[in-house]
């Protein structure tokens, strides 16, 4: 799914409302939340971006953020396996350790 896109020289993020549709928001508009929303789909789903551009973002403050946004996002997807074996083996004691077995 597009979470990141590009149109008509703005930039835009996917928020989903409470009825899991999927709204475009602007970028500069971004808070707290939607970046932890944004993470969590990254981490859990296929995340997709548009590529930008000076040329295709006009508006300064969107291209900025979008280009951070962009940059911290294709970082993350590309050592998405890295992170998860990392933060299953960090948890694997405890969760050998107090999971319930299986009968």
């Amino acid at each position: 799914m597009k979470y990141l896109k590009v149109e008509e020289n703005k930039a835009y993020f996917c928020r989903l409302n409470a009825e899991n549709a999927a709204e475009w928001v602007q970028i500069d508009l971004i808070g707290k939340d939607d970046l932890q929303a944004l993470l969590n789909n990254a981490i859990a789903d296929e995340f997709e971006m548009d590529p930008y551009s000076e040329e295709t973002l006009s508006n300064k403050a969107h291209y900025i953020i979008y280009k951070n946004l962009h940059e911290k996002f294709t970082a993350l997807l590309a050592n998405k396996s890295r992170f998860k074996d990392e933060s299953d083996s960090l948890y694997k004691t405890a969760l050998e350790k107090y999971s319930i077995p299986a009968i």
